[in-house]
């Protein structure tokens, strides 16, 4: 066998690996039909606090608020992880000169991205501790303190990942510089 037939499936297999990142275009559209959802969530939510306004306690508008923001901000995740991870791992986005291009974009990676989400969760964890400590008379002790052990631990993963990025972008700017 010559080298140019042996060469020819090993070709062939790398072309095939490489296609595949297109099997995580439907998992992007998926996570947009969700969005979808979290949309029409939210206008419920909207109208059931302008229609009930005159009603509400201070508290329970605080309440239906943190929830309105609670979903914007799992939107935005979805956002970012729709967006970034089609950008990173499947294809690049052809936005250059768009006027509506994210900031973030430009300079987005798995690392990046990781890091952002990790913000994120953390936000979307504050908001249910907040709107559990507002209702604190109404939950039980032990799920308080599950929460924030939970919430803590996503501070901590958040912290670690962040300082894990840097010190990675830290190793690939050094080895640029030496060569």
């Amino acid at each position: 066998m010559t080298t140019r037939q042996t060469r020819d499936p090993i070709r062939w297999l790398e072309g095939f690996i490489f296609w595949s990142r297109w099997l995580q275009a439907p998992l992007y559209v998926g996570l947009i039909a969700a969005q979808g959802v979290y949309v029409y969530q939210f206008m419920i939510e909207l109208a059931h606090l302008i229609t009930r306004a005159g009603s509400f306690t201070a508290t329970e508008t605080m309440l239906v608020v943190l929830g309105l923001i609670d979903v914007v901000m799992i939107s935005n995740l979805l956002l970012m992880v729709i967006v970034g991870g089609y950008e990173t791992f499947v294809s690049r986005l052809d936005l250059e000169g768009h006027p509506d291009q994210p900031e973030w974009l430009s300079h987005v990676s798995s690392g990046v991205l990781k890091v952002k989400l990790a913000t994120a969760i953390i936000g979307i964890s504050a908001i249910h501790l907040l709107k559990t400590f507002i209702e604190v008379e109404h939950v039980p002790e032990k799920a308080i303190q599950w929460q924030v052990i939970i919430h803590l631990t996503f501070v901590f993963s958040g912290l670690a990942m962040a300082y894990t990025d840097k010190v990675m972008m830290s190793t690939v700017l050094m080895s640029k510089r030496q060569h």
